[in-house]
């Protein structure tokens, strides 16, 4: 069997929060396909395999021929997961793993423009479609930049970044990663060993603005518990504190472990839990994961077991999205 071009983070966590694994899984995110073959390795029947990104179904036309049939590729968005496997036949789901945010084929396609540390045009896109980054920076005012910053990568030095943006934009258009790299570079502190390095919350916010990451996440848990069996398992990995906040108050509402709120604001009716949580705390990756894949450094992994019984309506607000309208800044 043709092996995996990379190993994806938490992936022995992710199988034994799954476990006993069977039935009809959903991965996503398949990226290169690492958690669906782990997937059906370890005994599901089928996976569904959704990516927006073109480049993962390229790739699942190779590495899926082994598994005879048991999987199927299905372009689009997981914030649609639901009517996905509905438009398949496979409902109710036994499974869905979610593997948020970019995948090491992208980061490692400088063409793709994802990479601070690789040349190529600044583009950010998964679905290869629609405004890319340099839009974003080369169009945008300066407030709104330093918004996108601070909302989407918590850069605290999000004004002083923005403004050196617009004044280099004057001179010339910023067009490549390199360049909003040394850009940002210049004025922040040099990382010691073991930092991330100084972009790295800038293009992290960048590529969340470009694919609106954040909202879409809030959909896909939405569309999971839509799409999951009583019984069936929601399990998700995230990389930063934005993404980890949102599945965590997620899983917490609908496990009935929200908190009371405002004392200001109106009470909330009270719902019947929808999950059990699996894992009560985040699961980190372990030393000899670290020792191999730095990138598993900031990984963290949910799981919970879908209870029987209606899905119910959520406001996406309780949620912790950042309030950034970003119809509004790209009109």
């Amino acid at each position: 069997m043709m092996a995996a071009p990379h190993i994806p983070v938490l992936l022995d966590e992710v199988i034994a929060a799954a476990y006993p694994v069977t039935g009809i899984w959903l991965d996503g995110t398949l990226g290169a396909g690492g958690y669906t073959r782990g997937l059906l390795d370890a005994g599901a029947a089928h996976v569904l395999g959704v990516d927006q990104d073109p480049e993962a179904a390229r790739q699942a036309e190779v590495w899926s021929a082994p598994y005879n049939g048991r999987f199927t590729m299905c372009p689009g968005r997981f914030g649609m997961l639901d009517e996905i496997a509905q438009a398949s036949g496979r409902v109710p789901l036994d499974g869905v793993v979610l593997d948020i945010g970019v995948s090491s084929m992208q980061l490692d396609q400088g063409g793709r423009g994802f990479s601070f540390a690789k040349e190529g045009p600044l583009d950010m896109r998964m679905a290869q479609s629609g405004p890319t980054a340099a839009e974003l920076v080369n169009s945008l005012p300066e407030a709104a930049i330093a918004d996108i910053l601070f909302q989407y990568g918590e850069e605290r030095a999000s004004r002083r970044i923005a403004k050196a943006i617009v004044e280099a934009r004057q001179a010339s258009p910023i067009e490549t990663t390199l360049q909003l790299s040394e850009i940002i570079e210049a004025l922040l502190p040099k990382a010691r060993p073991g930092q991330p390095h100084p972009a790295t919350r800038s293009f992290q916010a960048l590529r969340i603005a470009v694919n609106g990451e954040l909202r879409e996440l809030a959909r896909g848990l939405l569309a999971a518990e839509r799409a999951l069996g009583g019984g069936g398992m929601l399990i998700v990995v995230t990389f930063h504190s934005l993404e980890d906040r949102i599945v965590k108050r997620f899983l917490a509402s609908r496990a009935g472990r929200s908190s009371g709120g405002s004392r200001h604001a109106p009470a909330a009716e009270k719902v019947a839990p929808s999950f059990e949580l699996v894992t009560r705390k985040a699961v980190s990756a372990s030393p000899d994961e670290l020792a191999v894949n730095p990138r598993s450094r900031s990984a963290k992994l949910r799981a919970a077991r879908r209870l029987p019984g209606p899905p119910a309506d959520l406001d996406l607000s309780a949620l912790g999205l950042p309030r950034l309208d970003m119809d509004a800044l790209t009109e």
